[in-house]
This record gives structure tokens, sequence and C-alpha cells, in this order.
């Protein structure tokens, strides 16, 4: 699957379920860690976690093995590595702290919603 297809997937498994503020980062000439970064707030610790089990569900539905995740039993900030995509769900509080998109500033960056290219809505 390409890394567009699967940030596309990951988008709409999000969706699905209500998380927030969903925002996409093209990390490509930045890291050789992974190609985007798809970042996203959940309401509570249980939504958190709902939202990565939602993500795992409907990427192994497409044939996507997970290398890893972390922070699923805390719910605060969970991470799920799935190789061309790193996906982040934390809570307001804990994205606030690290902010991700800042520490990333310079990668292309957009909001799901403004990104037609990547957004499952925009095919």
């Amino acid at each position: 699957m390409l890394s567009e297809d699967l940030v596309k997937l990951t988008i709409a498994a999000l969706e699905d379920i209500k998380a927030q503020d969903i925002t996409t980062i093209d990390v490509r000439e930045k890291t050789s860690i992974t190609d985007f970064m798809v970042i996203a707030s959940g309401t509570s610790s249980r939504h958190v976690k709902s939202l990565v089990d939602n993500v795992l569900e409907k990427v192994k539905e497409k044939g996507v093995r997970p290398i890893g995740s972390e922070g699923l039993d805390t719910g605060e900030w969970a991470l799920l590595d799935l190789g061309d995509i790193v996906v982040h769900v934390m809570l307001p509080t804990a994205r606030q702290f690290y902010d991700l998109e800042r520490l990333w500033q310079g990668a292309e960056q957009s909001r799901a919603q403004h990104s037609p290219d990547l957004h499952p809505d925009h095919e």
C-alpha cells in the first residue's frame, strides 16, 4: 500500500470515531524513519485508545502489519508505527506540551481537512 493511501485510510479511521484536530506532516525530506506523521487528539484516555484501536483494525483489514505501538495502557499519548506512517493520538494537554507540529516545523504540514490530496473524501 502506498504511503499516501495509508494516510487516507488512517485519517478515515480516525474520523470514523470523531478524532479531533487531525494533522498530517510530510517528513520525507526530514527523516528516513517514516514518510508521514499523522497526529490527532482524543477527548479522554478511553477515546485515545479507541481511536488507535480503530486505526489498527482498519489497516489490518487492508493487510498492513503494524511494526509496533506504545502508550495504549495509559491513553495519554498512544503511538502506532505503521512503517511509512507514524500515528500519534494524544490528549489535548499532552499534544500541547509535546507540540510535535512545532518540532517538525519546516516539514510540509497540512491540516487533514485542508489537504485534498491526502483527505479520503477527495479521492
